[in-house]
């Protein structure tokens, strides 16, 4: 039997490992000297008191989960002689992979006959959220997991995922962004828009002055980019701010015509890097 993982950091809640059958990896932030694993410390994500948090000056931390976190994830589903498949965000982002390889590397020692599978999305938040759900589909419906992950190695580069940040503060002190000029500031009004490249990480592609220049240019990019945008997921993720992320939709239809667009608020982990009132967009395209 296979078993599918997928993470927190990929925007998936309990609710859609439920729906697929699925096993739900927490990973970490940690804010006033505690660790919190989302949907282990907390049932409910109260995504509005954690963004004003962060509006009022909170700085958490993020940090890989441990090998022996990987063995307790993993190995109670080789025990029982189920293979695995884990889709999972970027491996450019964060050592924890290292963790994890070296966990399944013991436990495949342990459990020979077992096989361990993975996608990398070479994303975070929605881009690894619409991905892991097109795998999630392929999962429900009984597909194996050569088939899932060749569909893998062909789709996982036509998505494309660009967002605008709103305080730069919280990219910087991470460094998790190439290119981002400290130049750039709110006291100029200046939007960078951030994608995630081919190699998984994220890049600041561009500047606009003011949020409305920037969603517009979030909007075309759609317009520019986009593959059969219509018949796969678009979904518009966002920091704390439902209202911009409306405004993004309104952009987005107003070039590309009417269609479905799901909302989702980031995670707290990917969060604590991105900053309150951010929004960006992901979809189909002929290339990231």
């Amino acid at each position: 039997m296979l078993k599918l993982f997928l993470d927190t950091d990929m925007d998936i809640t309990p609710e859609d490992a439920e729906k697929y059958g699925a096993k739900l990896i927490s990973m970490p932030y940690s804010y006033e000297g505690k660790t919190i694993y989302p949907y282990v410390d907390f049932d409910e994500y109260d995504s509005e008191g954690f963004y004003n948090l962060l509006r009022n000056g909170a700085l958490p931390t993020t940090s890989a989960i441990t090998e022996r976190e990987y063995m307790e994830y993993f190995e109670p589903e080789f025990a029982e002689g189920n293979d695995i498949l884990y889709v999972h965000f970027s491996a450019a982002m964060t050592n924890t992979f290292d963790f994890m390889h070296l966990a399944v590397r013991k436990l495949l020692e342990k459990y020979p006959d077992c096989r361990f599978y993975e996608i990398d999305t070479k994303g975070i938040t929605t881009i690894s959220r619409i991905i892991g759900l097109a795998a999630a589909d392929l999962y429900k419906e009984g597909k194996s997991a050569e088939e899932i992950v060749a569909w893998g190695e062909k789709e996982v580069d036509h998505y494309a995922m660009y967002f605008m940040a709103d305080d730069l503060k919280f990219f910087r002190r991470s460094g998790r962004v190439s290119g981002l000029s400290a130049t750039m500031g709110n006291l100029l009004g200046i939007r960078p828009i951030i994608t995630m490249s081919q190699e998984g990480k994220m890049v600041s592609v561009g500047k606009e002055k003011g949020r409305r220049k920037a969603l517009d240019h979030l909007a075309q990019v759609v317009v520019d980019l986009g593959e059969n945008v219509k018949k796969h997921r678009i979904i518009i993720g966002h920091t704390g701010n439902l209202e911009l992320a409306e405004e993004l939709a309104e952009a987005i239809r107003a070039k590309i015509g009417d269609c479905e667009i799901a909302f989702q608020v980031v995670n707290p982990t990917a969060g604590s890097h991105c900053g309150p009132d951010g929004v960006g967009v992901t979809f189909h395209a002929i290339h990231r």
